[in-house]
């Protein structure tokens, strides 16, 4: 697949089904940004997101872009490598369409520095991945079995200096109705 775009550019990049996985191809961390926002659009309360790839593969940019999409300061969006947890406060409901009685945020998990998935309930998991937060992990495939059952897989790695493979693939129900939309907010020529 051609990376699209240019260095700096935030332009539109297609996504491309292969083997039941959406995937992007990126030309910059504007590129990789513009991807999350428009998957941030799309979120609702419980929604889960597994984030996995190398250290700098570009996770923390993509949340950015999801916290834009959602009405929050991307700016504000850092790795929670040391806290564990950051949370983002969303835009006002009327900009984001989402019921405030049934959403409390948007959690930012990072762990990169858990050594087992048995210490998750000491960073509070069991509280942010409930129906009322949208949640954001990196470094997922540390949680082992904590993940919940439907959750949206994206997993990320370098093709260059600045270019990025994303590769996304649900879980379950939500997410595969998550995944189809986001898919085709990028003019995906549809599922094959």
């Amino acid at each position: 697949m051609p990376l699209c775009g240019s260095p700096g550019s935030r332009g539109v990049v297609a996504p491309t089904w292969q083997d039941g996985e959406v995937v992007w191809e990126t030309a910059s961390p504007q590129e990789t940004e513009a991807i999350g926002e428009r998957l941030g659009r799309l979120l609702e309360p419980g929604d889960v997101l597994a984030l996995a790839g190398a250290l700098g593969t570009g996770k923390t940019v993509l949340v950015r872009g999801v916290v834009a999409g959602l009405g929050g300061q991307p700016a504000d969006v850092h790795s929670p490598s040391f806290t564990l947890a950051n949370e983002y406060p969303l835009a006002p409901p009327a900009a984001t369409g989402l019921d405030p009685r049934r959403v409390r945020g948007f959690a930012h998990l990072d762990l990169y520095r858990i050594r087992d998935a048995e210490e998750l309930p000491g960073i509070g998991w069991d509280s942010y991945v409930t129906a009322a937060w949208i949640v954001a992990v990196e470094w997922a495939e540390r949680a082992g079995g904590w993940l919940p059952p439907d959750h949206l897989w994206i997993g990320l790695e370098h093709l260059g200096d600045m270019q990025r493979r994303i590769q996304a693939r649900s879980a379950g129900p939500r997410s595969g109705v998550l995944l189809r939309a986001w898919a085709a907010s990028g003019e995906s020529p549809g599922e094959p």
